[in-house]
This record gives structure tokens, sequence and C-alpha cells, in this order.
């Protein structure tokens, strides 16, 4: 009877396995949206690492933004020529740098938790030999005392056996700590104390792998602008009759001097964010782009440089950042691997593979809109790099989001924590889209108002206005995608993410040629649309299905265990 018994509950177990393969999870999105704005531990884990990510990453577009508007006051023509050329300098750092940030902060955190766990285990271990050596030493015979003492013998063993029994029990928590950063800890317990009381500077490979790379990309990317501007702008649709060429020319040669500070900063503030430490990058970027700010007026006006002295006053801010955050990482990091063998170049090829595929779809799709209005003349191009701008700095806000959740799903699937992942993922989620519908009436209406900063060109206005309803509706769409994005590289889903992205870029890149030819200017705008809407259905078919890392999902009783 037992064993029957026992058959039918594996029968049915099984069958509710199966089942759940026809039972797709996709009502996880709305699990505990009550709770969206709740302040307890989670929240503010996330939100300590969103806001100050978030302003990090809209540092960038909003000093172009400024660019942007002091240069909007010397004439349209300047004002489209500098649209164009921030439009390929961002398409060549996105593809150089995107992949390598996107990993560098997974891989960072992974790393960085596992060495914290087996540091802690390890200290837990020499607690319980500690305990383990007071008990013998109370153990000693008492004359008539045997007997009592057998029974405290017998207690320390039993205490003993629980400790041992709640040391494989522990879960480690994923923040930074005083251990934190030893790829290998020592097995020998002295050593770890010692290596705990001395801490030292952290040895995270994969920091190391990312300075290195960021370097030779950045001095790629330099050479390539450098040498490729004509050819490149000719792409772009800038031709070379064009009044647009010898301004674009200018701004992007000028701003190639500065892509190794670029992309090495960006370096950097992956591995500060694999360390779940996004103040400190935002602190520094903000004096960078101060001086960016200071610079603008003086060069381009006082000093009589024109848009050349706007892309100098980025270089020289781009500079200051990346020294300065080169020496306080020097502070907390070992940049010099104890060997060449510990760098992890083939980890970082075969995943920054996938994620350069991704890149050079979803950005393509942006810069062939760029492309089509170019050629749309001078005042489109105007009034499309305004918009473009806008619909860039406001929906990059919830990259912060991103940014959260990436690290910490990065240490949760570490953990193998796998209720967690999912209650992070949920938050994040949520708020991304509360914070889109905030978006679309705060860029609706700063657009509408606002728009004479950027031009005083009638037609620019005109055009500008007709394509704020796009800018402004489509920020939860926006919103929901770039936190998708963080979603798959925390869950080191890179593959998905380069094959979806692929797909939804062949279906933006037909639908951009076909309306801007039969719409114009209004029809480059319902493609973005497009694009942006397929980009956030890839993220929500992912884990709405439960597949790839997100299995667990379909079997309710394996994220608890």
């Amino acid at each position: 009877m037992a064993e029957n018994g026992d058959n039918n509950s594996h029968n049915i177990a099984k069958k509710s396995i199966s089942s759940s393969k026809w039972n797709l999870p996709v009502g996880v999105f709305f699990r505990d949206a009550r709770h969206v704005f709740k302040w307890d531990a989670l929240g503010k884990e996330i939100l300590g690492m969103a806001l100050p990510a978030a302003l990090a990453v809209a540092a960038d577009p909003i000093a172009s933004l400024i660019d942007t508007a002091f240069i909007g006051h010397i004439g349209p023509v300047e004002l489209a020529a500098a649209g164009v050329s921030i439009a390929l300098f961002n398409q060549a750092s996105r593809i150089t740098i995107f992949p390598l940030v996107s990993i560098t902060t997974s891989f960072v955190a992974e790393e960085d938790t596992v060495a914290n766990m087996k540091l802690k285990a390890a200290h837990v271990e020499s607690s319980a030999l500690d305990d383990m050596e007071k008990g013998a030493a109370k153990l000693e015979p008492k004359g008539d005392d045997d007997d009592d003492d057998d029974d405290d013998d017998d207690d320390d063993d039993g205490k003993l056996e629980n400790e041992k029994s709640n040391s494989k029990e522990t879960k480690y928590d994923c923040k930074d700590s005083d251990a934190k950063g030893l790829s290998e800890p020592e097995n020998n317990v002295g050593k770890l104390e010692k290596t705990k009381v001395k801490k030292g500077k952290r040895h995270i490979a994969s920091a190391s792998t990312a300075l290195i790379f960021g370097i030779i990309l950045g001095l790629v990317q330099a050479i390539f602008l450098m040498f490729g501007a004509r050819t490149l702008l000719g792409v772009m649709g800038v031709k070379h009759d064009s009044p647009m060429l010898a301004p674009a020319e200018k701004y992007l040669v000028t701003r190639a001097f500065g892509a190794p500070a670029v992309l090495l900063t960006l370096a950097m503030q992956g591995i500060f964010r694999g360390f779940k430490d996004t103040t400190t990058p935002l602190y520094v970027i903000m004096l960078g782009y101060s001086l960016n700010v200071a610079l603008d007026p003086l060069l381009i006006f006082v000093c009589h440089l024109g848009i050349r002295g706007a892309a100098i006053a980025h270089v020289l801010s781009q500079y200051l950042m990346a020294f300065t955050l080169f020496l306080i990482l020097m502070r907390k990091v070992n940049l010099l691997p104890p060997s060449l063998k510990d760098l992890q170049f083939g980890r970082f090829l075969k995943n920054g593979g996938f994620l350069l595929a991704r890149v050079i779809a979803v950005t393509f799709c942006v810069t062939l809109a760029a492309s089509l209005a170019a050629r749309l003349g001078a005042t489109p191009m105007a009034a499309f790099q305004t918009c473009l701008q806008v619909w860039l700095t406001s929906s990059l806000l919830a990259d912060g989001l991103a940014i959260s959740i990436q690290a910490i799903l990065a240490c949760a699937f570490a953990e193998k924590d796998y209720k967690k992942a999912t209650a992070a993922a949920n938050r994040v989620l949520q708020m991304s889209f509360v914070l889109g519908v905030g978006l679309t009436f705060v860029v609706g209406l700063g657009l509408f108002f606002g728009a004479g900063i950027f031009s005083r060109d009638v037609h620019v206005l005109h055009l500008i206005r007709i394509g704020l309803p796009f800018v402004a509706a489509t920020q939860p769409l926006n919103s929901l995608s770039f936190v998708f994005d963080g979603v798959n590289f925390g869950a080191s889903d890179f593959a998905y993410s380069a094959y979806s992205l692929a797909l939804v870029a062949v279906a933006s890149i037909t639908a951009l040629i076909t309306l801007s030819k039969s719409n114009g200017f209004v029809g480059i705008w319902i493609a973005l649309t497009i694009y942006m809407g397929l980009r956030m259905f890839a993220g929500i078919w992912r884990m709405g299905t439960g597949t790839g890392p997100w299995r667990f999902l379909r079997v309710p009783f394996a994220a608890s265990s």
C-alpha cells in the first residue's frame, strides 16, 4: 500500500511537471504588482543602484543635447551636420563598447559573488573549527565527573553537527563586503584571516580583461573615424556637394580623438557596476560633463571655433573622466593579473560576439533612420536630430533600472536564488512601465513648450511638433525594452538577445525604408515606433514563455528549491 502511494505521488508530480510545459508563466509579470512602490530591502537595493546609474547613463545624451542647443544657435546647417556626426560616433561607440560593458558587468558581478561566497564559507568553517577546539578543551577528564563529561561531550558534538549543518545551508548576500573581490580564496584558514585583515586590492580577472579590450577598441575606433570620416558621412547621405559636409567632417574627426577615453571610461563603468557601485561613476561623470558645459560657450562663441569647439569640449571632458576613474579603480582593483592565463579573452570574445551582432542590429535601425532623415534635407534632419536626442535621453533613464537588475540577477543566478531573481525582475519591469508612463507626459509637455531652445527656425520647429507625439507616446515601450535588455544580460542570455534582435532589425529596417518613402518624416517615426514595440515583445516572449534561463518558472516549486 505504501509503495502504491509513493507511485501515485510520483505520477502526480510527473504529470504536474509535464502539464506545466503548456502553462505559460506570462502572468509572472503581474505578480505582486501592488508592491511596485514598496520601500523594502529589494526596493532599496534596486533604486539605490538605479538612480545613480540612470543619471550616469543619461549624462552623455544630455551633454550631446546641450551641444545640440549651442550648435543650433550657429545655424540649421551646423545643427544638421552635428546630428549626422553624433549619430555616426554613437553608432561606432556602441558597436565597439556596448558588448564589452554589458558582459563586464555580468562577469565582474558573478566573479565577485562566487569569490565572496567561497570566502564566507571558509570563514564559517574556520569558526566551526575554533568552536570544536574550545569544546575539546572543555572535555578534559576531571576525576569523578566522567559521566557528566560524557554528557557534555554529547552536547558539544550535537552543537558541532548543528553548526556544520547550518553552514551548509547558509545563503550568501551578493552585496559588497570587506572580503569581496578575491578571485581564488586561499584554502588555508590562517591565510584567509590574514587576507581579511590586510584586505588589499581585489583580484578580478574580468576587470583587467575589460580594460585591455577598452584600450584596443578605443584606438581602433579613433583611427577608423579619423581616416574614414568623409566616406562614412557619404554613406549617411551627406554628399560631396552638401553644405553639411564640411562642418560634419570637422565635428566627427575632432570627436574621434576622444574615442579611446570614451571606451576606457565606459569599460570602467562596467567594472564599477559589477561591484554594485553606480555612485562613484556618477560623481566622475558629473565632473566631466560640467567641464563640457562650461567649455561649450567659451570655445564655440568666445574663441570662435564654432562646431569644432563643441567637439573639443566633449573630448576634454572625456579624458578628464577616464583619468579620474582610472585613479579610483587602481585603489580598488589589482589591474595587473597574476598571469596572462587568468585573463578571460576567450569568454569575452564568445559572449561579446553575440552582443556585437545584437548591437549592430539594434543601432543600425537608429543610424538608418538618421540617414534617411538626412536625405530629406537639412531642415528635416535638424528636426529629427532634436527629436532623436530628446527621445534617447528620456528613454535612457530606464537604463538605470536595466543596470541595477543586471547586477542583481547576475548575483542571484550565481547563488541559484531563483526566488529573488523572479521577484527582482518583476519589480524592475513594473517600475519601468510606471516610469515610461510618467515620461510620456514629461517629454510631451517639455518638448511642446521647450522646442524653441533647440532652434529658432520656423520650419524646424514645425517638424519637431509633428514628431512630438511619437517621441512622447513611445516612452513606455522604450522603458520596457531597455529593462528587458538588463534582464537578459543579468541572466547571461546573450545568445537569445542576439538572435531575437536580429529578427527585430530585419522587420524594422523594412518598415523604415518602406514608410520613409511613402510618408517621409512621419514615416520614419512610425517605423521607429514599430522597432521599439518589437524589441519589447522579444523581451516579454523569453520570460513570459519560461524558456532559456527562465525554465524554472514553468515548475512552481523549482523557484523555492
